[in-house]
């Protein structure tokens, strides 16, 4: 029998001029980019809340927190990396990844491609098996006036359970 889990995701970021705007771990041309105390990727900080939330595992700020400057300009890949061998540990892996990148500008694309394809290589899965959607506020608070980007994400894992046996 399988063990099945479902996690989900969020992370927003002030948009600020000079930053360079990274999403999935890929350099997004954009005059602006999403300040934070790592590099600031949301797609990849609600990745990996998902990740770890699937697994009961907490969240990205009991392992990364902003207040250790250990962290401080850290490539968020190496959040998920860490995310990602924790649930291996536990004998899990990642199904499918679905999410959603909310901002007005820039627009993604011909982004989204490279996108998927970097978030399955940093999860060692398929990238058939990665939806990026990309939706814009339609001019409404702080993401429609291009004042900040957000990322939702939803996981599924699975893991085989030992010892648990269905009913005849």
């Amino acid at each position: 029998m399988k063990d099945i889990r479902v996690g989900s995701g969020f992370d927003i970021h002030r948009l600020v001029a000079g930053v360079p705007f990274k999403l999935g771990g890929v350099k997004v041309d954009s005059p602006v980019g999403p300040q934070g105390h790592s590099d600031g990727d949301v797609l990849l900080h609600a990745l990996c809340d998902a990740l770890l939330g699937a697994a009961g595992l907490g969240d990205i700020g009991d392992y990364f927190p902003d207040s250790d400057p250990r962290w401080k300009g850290v490539e968020s890949r190496i959040f998920v990396e860490r995310a990602n061998e924790k649930l291996l540990e536990g004998g899990f892996r990642v199904d499918n990844v679905d999410a959603t990148v909310f901002l007005e500008t820039p627009k993604l694309g011909r982004t989204k491609s490279n996108v998927k394809g970097a978030v399955a290589g940093l999860l060692g899965i398929p990238s058939d098996r990665v939806n990026l959607k990309a939706k814009t506020m339609e001019g409404l608070g702080p993401i429609g006036a291009s004042q900040a980007v957000a990322a939702l994400v939803t996981v599924l894992i699975s893991r085989q359970s030992v010892g648990i046996t269905s009913p005849d």
